[in-house]
């Protein structure tokens, strides 16, 4: 059966032509990105000064979407070191400043400044994006943070309203129990969160047999998605999951799944998005992986011009099932790689795929560290209860020999120390909501 159409086309149609019938073609559309890029260029170089002096005397006439290339980027650094010089509007104009702190970095955090217009471009790709996977009259848990007005668990609940569903404020997950007793007593039939939280939440139901109202959608975001907790999803609640991309700086939303599951239909009246070489900065060819790069369309606030994410994925070439003329985004890959030597690279996207696929796995960490020559991988892995020596061992086989990691151990310059925590208690610690990473202790105290 082929998928319903995204509702971003319709949306998007109607943003740029201005006509109720939302018919989009990609060549209008392209149109449109060529020249909002060329307004937001013009604004920023008026409005801005750190713009001012970043484009400097680049010449910025844009003839085609290609010429986006001659320009430079703008870095998580800039936006660390310069970014009150990027705001374009008054003091009195910022509406929410949302301060980022790097794990591991204890440098200056990133602060993003949103206009109240800003805002509202936020809801309004909430509420289209939601209407893949809720209908009228559904009732959706909130697994995020929502208690402060202009955070992404308070804008989502305000348009859910929209679109005729009640959005439940809970917050991120720190007790599992708590929040399946919120699902029961508020018939709740969609879930949004934390990958790792929603995962924790499948096995422990699953293992305490609770009874829940069914689930009809689970929308993931935050943090990379692994096709392991995926599965893990559809097997326990035989529901439909979906994934979302997007980061702070892109004013939250970026992209979400359609019913066709082939990547994400991204918010392209708002950000043109590109993919670069980050070993060359120069674009790939269509279809080729690399790293995604965006600039904003129509933000006021604070504008961001070819902004470096860190993050990996490709456009894919064949057409989405649900047939929109919408690009489809792969979904991303882990920014977080960490170079073994050798030519070996791990990231935590590996390790999440060979560890969550394990049964009671609710979550781990890992940390690479150096010793006597050697580099150790140390990952503790959080249970959702007692494990027996011999589970244990299948365990650790499994891990050693998933392929990719079998590769990094195989040089024999990197070993692996498992561990495991059966306090289940610990998991109410687990209060972050920023991205998982390995963490790299090499050179520590040296």
């Amino acid at each position: 059966m082929t998928p319903e159409k995204t509702p971003l086309e319709s949306w998007i149609g109607r943003k740029i032509t201005g006509s109720s019938s939302g018919i989009l073609a990609s060549e209008g559309l392209k149109e449109y990105q060529l020249n909002k890029l060329g307004e937001t260029l013009d604004y920023v170089r008026e409005k801005s000064s750190f713009y001012q002096r970043h484009l400097g005397k680049t010449d910025y006439t844009l003839t085609h979407l290609e010429d986006m290339a001659k320009l430079p980027f703008t870095t998580a650094d800039d936006l660390r070191r310069f970014g009150q010089e990027m705001i374009c509007v008054k003091p009195s104009d910022i509406h929410r400043i949302v301060t980022l702190q790097t794990s591991g970095t204890t440098g200056q955090p990133k602060r993003v400044f949103f206009t109240e217009e800003d805002q509202e471009l936020t809801l309004d790709f909430f509420h289209q994006g939601m209407l893949t996977m809720v209908k009228h009259g559904d009732r959706v848990l909130i697994l995020l943070p929502g208690r402060v007005p202009g955070s992404v668990g308070e804008l989502l609940q305000r348009s859910l309203a929209r679109a005729g569903a009640e959005g439940l404020a809970h917050g991120p997950v720190c007790n599992p129990q708590a929040a399946l007793e919120h699902m029961i007593q508020d018939g709740v039939n969609v879930l949004v969160g934390i990958p790792t939280q929603i995962l924790t939440l499948a096995r422990v139901q699953k293992k305490m047999q609770v009874p829940i109202p069914p689930l009809r959608s689970v929308l993931l975001t935050t943090d990379y998605v692994p096709h392991s907790i995926v599965r893990e999803l559809v097997k326990v609640w035989g529901c439909q999951v979906f994934n979302h991309y997007g980061m702070t700086e892109m004013g939250l939303g970026g992209g979400v799944d359609c019913q066709g599951f082939n990547g994400y239909h991204l918010r392209e009246a708002d950000l043109y998005f590109e993919i670069i070489d980050p070993s060359t900065s120069r674009p790939v060819q269509e279809g080729q992986s690399g790293e995604v790069v965006f600039t904003t369309l129509t933000r006021t606030g604070m504008p961001l011009i070819r902004y470096r994410t860190g993050d990996y994925s490709r456009f894919i070439l064949e057409a989405c099932p649900c047939g929109t003329v919408l690009r489809n985004l792969e979904r991303v890959r882990s920014r977080d790689r960490v170079d073994l030597g050798a030519g070996k690279i791990l990231s935590m996207a590996d390790l999440d795929e060979a560890i969550f696929a394990l049964d009671g796995v609710l979550n781990f960490s890992a940390v690479i560290a150096g010793e006597c020559g050697k580099k150790i991988l140390a990952i503790e892995v959080l249970m959702d209860g007692a494990v027996s020596e011999r589970a244990k061992k299948m365990m650790l086989q499994a891990i050693e020999t998933y392929p990719i990691i079998q590769s990094v151990l195989s040089s024999g310059q990197t070993q692996l120390a498992l561990t495991f925590n059966t306090n289940t208690a610990a998991y109410s610690s687990e209060k972050g909501t920023g991205k998982r990473m390995i963490l790299d202790q090499r050179g520590w105290g040296a």
